[in-house]
């Protein structure tokens, strides 16, 4: 089977999101060619690189989203005409939506109008070379002016001015530059047998297009909803800007999950999400994603630390430094972990639990995480000054912020080696892969009970609240007391993880959800005859018809021959 797996910001570039989740899915399923279209984010990822790919990937092409040059395109006046009036219909159905939960509703006349709109700009690019000098015209702007304006509009869209117009114009030619490149072929996304998102979005568009240009299968992936992402950004621009961009990306998410074969979520977190997003149950297939346990597996088969013998803790090397009974937290370092309410759960422990010490490991990705580290390392002076053995030994902090790769914390299988017990603090998770981490290494968990995390948890660990520092460090005490217990949840852990969120469940399970998309799709090549010619006539023209309105739609049943019980009635004597 060929493959066109459509990524943006991610694999093949090193360090890219979900670059490690494609990369072992390409390894996986060595056994199918996979052609690889990626869109990159920015310079620096360019200049990082790619990974090493194996030889299972036949072709890589790539696209900046970031940047666009001049694709050297000349429209003549026809060509103006029809930009004009597909962009012009693509600009009226953002403005005439309902609301931005309109394309929550499939088979809304502005969802038709917005898909006819769209293909018509790709068969535009398509015969022209491409959009990108059309895209940023003031005809462009005019035509979003002109939508704006018209009657119908909502009222945000006719309070849009020349700022939000410019705005908005700026965003859609982002969003739109896919449509102008030259990966719509036969030889190209026209060869594949299936397309693989391996997000929503803009990452799907090419996936809607080969699917409209050769009917070719589309299957996307969401560990994170996309729309969501974006409802919850931009809180900088103006309500009518807010309005038409998330009308737009609100009416590409319908389209995807219209046009998708299936949606594959990454929990029932995002499920829930694309099930409000408009997504269709019955094409809703959730596959957790897949960690590799290997890393983990001498950690998770080995005695936790305060459960070993004197000759045992003698040989276990660099965890010799770890003391009993210590907490850990493993993550990126950001207000949405929550430190200083973990921070505050630490003093209380520490209150019922003289000797137990905290381990914050992470790393920072931005000024904000720079500056909320320090804010963290200032509370924790603050809240445990150093203690000493003696007046004249040096103090030493209860609390220790580390980096991964510093000493006792090469690997995050190695900090999980000393922990007692892990915890997670947060406030906003997705998917809790660190989580996981420790379920691999047996390890009992306390956390929050945010986004993924009892669905992943699923009983072995303890769940508590968000923002409540109480109840996170009544749960901690109780796991530091219960050695029995702690025993009992990380082998209960671990079995769990083994069995749900392991690389090959993952693999596995796109490896039927690949034969079973393609099953489903008639063929698609060329029927010859017996010299080998084409054959004439064998597809009909009725076979492709466009439109939402060809969908099967429920029977309409009269009221009368709908069989109405009679109530039953209780005759009191």
């Amino acid at each position: 089977m060929r493959i066109g797996l459509l990524t943006e910001g991610g694999y093949p570039y090193v360090g890219g999101e979900g670059g490690v989740w494609c990369d072992r899915l390409v390894r996986g399923l060595d056994r199918h060619e996979f052609d690889v279209y990626a869109f990159s984010n920015g310079q620096a990822q360019e200049d990082a690189g790619w990974v090493e790919l194996p030889p299972q990937v036949a072709r890589v092409r790539t696209a900046p989203l970031w940047a666009a040059e001049e694709d050297g395109a000349v429209h003549g006046r026809r060509a103006r005409r029809r930009f004009t009036e597909h962009y012009g219909e693509l600009a009226a159905a953002l403005c005439t939506a309902a609301e931005p939960g309109a394309a929550e509703k499939p088979g809304t006349a502005e969802a038709d109008r917005f898909a006819n709109a769209l293909h018509g700009l790709a068969e535009l690019a398509r015969d022209e070379g491409g959009l990108v000098a059309a895209l940023r015209s003031e005809q462009a702007v005019r035509a979003l002016e002109h939508a704006c304006r018209a009657p119908g509009a909502r009222r945000a869209a006719r309070e849009a001015r020349v700022p939000d117009l410019l705005t908005v114009a700026g965003q859609l030619e982002r969003a739109l530059r896919p449509l102008s490149l030259d990966w719509y072929e036969e030889d190209g996304l026209g060869a594949v047998d299936l397309c693989h998102a391996a997000s929503g979005g803009v990452a799907a568009l090419p996936g809607l297009l080969a699917r409209h240009f050769f009917g070719v299968p589309l299957l996307v992936t969401e560990y994170g909803v996309r729309l969501r992402t974006h409802y919850l950004t931009r809180p900088d621009a103006s309500p009518a800007a807010r309005t038409l961009l998330a009308a737009f990306h609100g009416l590409l998410t319908a389209e995807t999950y219209r046009t998708a074969s299936y949606l594959v979520p990454g929990n029932a977190h995002a499920r829930r999400w694309q099930e409000r997003c408009g997504a269709d149950r019955a094409k809703l297939r959730t596959i957790y994603p897949g960690l590799d346990a290997a890393p983990f597996a001498r950690v998770g088969e080995d005695r936790p630390v305060d459960r070993e013998t004197p000759e045992e803790r003698g040989k276990r090397g660099k965890r010799e430094r770890t003391d009993p009974h210590t907490l850990v937290w493993i993550g990126r370092v950001e207000p949405a972990k929550d430190l200083v309410s973990l921070l505050h759960a630490f003093a209380e422990v520490r209150a019922a639990e003289p000797g137990t010490r905290l381990r914050i490991v992470g790393r920072t990705s931005a000024p904000e995480g720079e500056a909320y580290l320090g804010h963290c390392r200032a509370l924790a002076a603050q809240l445990f000054p150093d203690e000493a053995d003696g007046p004249h030994a040096v103090g030493r902090n209860p609390v220790s912020f580390e980096e991964l790769g510093g000493p006792g914390a090469e690997t995050t299988a190695d900090v999980h080696a000393g922990a007692t017990v892990t915890v997670l603090s947060s406030v906003v998770e997705g998917f809790p892969a660190g989580l996981i981490e420790a379920m691999f290494c047996g390890r009992a968990t306390v956390s929050t009970d945010v986004g993924a995390v009892v669905e992943v948890i699923g009983g072995t660990g303890l769940v508590v609240p968000p923002r409540n520092p109480r109840a996170l460090a009544e749960a901690c005490v109780s796991l530091l007391r219960d050695p029995e217990r702690r025993a009992r949840l990380g082998a209960a852990a671990r079995a769990r993880a083994l069995e749900l969120f392991s690389v090959e469940q993952n693999v596995a399970a796109f490896h039927g959800l690949y034969l079973e998309t393609v099953a489903r799709t008639p063929v698609r090549r060329p029927v010859l005859d017996g010299a080998g010619d084409m054959q004439p006539f064998a597809a009909p023209a009725e076979a492709h018809v466009p439109g939402h309105w060809t969908e099967p739609t429920p029977r309409a049943v009269p009221t009368w021959a709908v069989e109405t019980p009679e109530p039953v009635t209780e005759t009191v004597r």
